[in-house]
């Protein structure tokens, strides 16, 4: 069955990334915040050029219900995603006028927040995934007292060295997965397009790189002609600043501000594991309105989830990795849906 549950819009940012492209060489130079502001500046352009959608004519007539945004990303847009919801909120409130950005929420999934939490719940998520053992586990809290991400002392360093010797030839996006090497790796820059794809153990990521390299399907895109080279999965070459350190507190103010939160985990993820996730979340000190529970897609479980007071919801996805969508699709757009119509997951 296919349902519609939302219009959606792909943004490839910062410039340079996917298909986007600067007409010079100063535009490809970003931060965070830069990426944010034209992230605002995009979506206002965006939306005055398809009048359209400023309405949620699908369901209610034009003129009398503007249509609702949400802003939403995974992974390192953990960074991002919070600070735009904040730009767009913070905007809104200044121009004195009804806002053309019309935000009523925001989702985050495996997503980067804090240094401290995440790297504090990689090595707590090692551990209760029996890839660490007591003995080094203990070793490392005893020395590092938390602190994972600068080492305080000698010890702390050498049981983190310690840790990265057990984990360095684990698949880190998905722990069950065999590991794929990094396809920013010295060597895998070095191979031919088609020796990358031979590189890549998921079909998906092999596949993401022919599609995206064909011809037909730029065309198809509208993607304009010498604007941009091969297509990268992730590129690391872009001059960015990375000049958000946390978005904890962000994250604070817009529970304040009282827009609502879909904040969810693939469990076999250990890059941003679910455990850092539910720490940065505790932090924030909100009381809870459904205790932890598993949420069901036809008839199986497919997570766990908890609500919390400011309207946050939590979920983990089962046997998802990094990210959650690309391994558990139809668990994440249920899930998705569920949130988006206020019904509890």
């Amino acid at each position: 069955m296919i349902f519609q549950v939302s219009n959606v819009i792909f943004i490839d940012s910062p410039t340079g990334s996917g298909f986007s492209y600067a007409t010079s060489e100063e535009g490809f130079i970003s931060s965070d915040t830069m990426a944010v502001k034209r992230l605002v500046v995009f979506l206002e352009k965006w939306l005055r050029g398809h009048p359209q959608f400023l309405s949620n004519s699908l369901y209610v007539h034009p003129q009398k219900k503007k249509n609702s945004l949400y802003v939403g990303g995974e992974s390192y847009c953990g960074m991002i995603i919070p600070t735009l919801a904040l730009e767009i909120h913070i905007s809104n409130k200044e121009s004195g006028e009804e806002p053309l950005l019309n935000l009523k929420g925001y989702f985050a999934g495996n997503p980067v927040t804090d240094d401290r939490f995440d790297t504090a719940g990689k090595v707590q998520f090692f551990h209760g995934m029996g890839l660490l053992s007591d003995e080094l586990y203990e070793f490392a809290k005893e020395n590092c007292g938390g602190n994972y991400s600068d080492p305080p002392n000698a010890l702390c360093a050498e049981s983190i060295q310690a840790i990265d010797d057990c984990t360095k030839d684990i698949n880190l996006s998905h722990i069950l997965e065999p590991k794929c090497e990094a396809i920013w790796s010295p060597r895998i820059q070095q191979a031919t397009a088609r020796n990358v794809t031979s590189e890549l153990t998921s079909d998906a990521q092999q596949l993401s790189y022919i599609w995206a390299n064909h011809e037909g399907v730029r065309e198809s895109l509208g993607v304009r002609k010498g604007t941009t080279g091969e297509w990268k999965r992730c590129d690391r070459d872009l001059p960015y600043t990375r000049d958000v350190t946390s978005t904890v507190e962000i994250h604070s103010r817009l529970r304040r501000e009282g827009y609502p939160a879909l904040i969810y985990s693939g469990d076999h993820d250990s890059k941003f594991p679910f455990v850092g996730t539910q720490a940065w979340i505790r932090s924030l000190n909100l009381s809870n309105t459904d205790d932890w529970r598993p949420w069901y897609v036809d008839g199986q479980v497919a997570g766990f989830t908890r609500s919390y007071s400011t309207d946050l919801t939590y979920a983990t996805v089962k046997g998802a990795g990094h990210t959650a969508p690309e391994y558990k699709p139809k668990e994440c757009l249920e899930m998705f849906a569920r949130w988006l119509s206020g019904d509890p997951l």
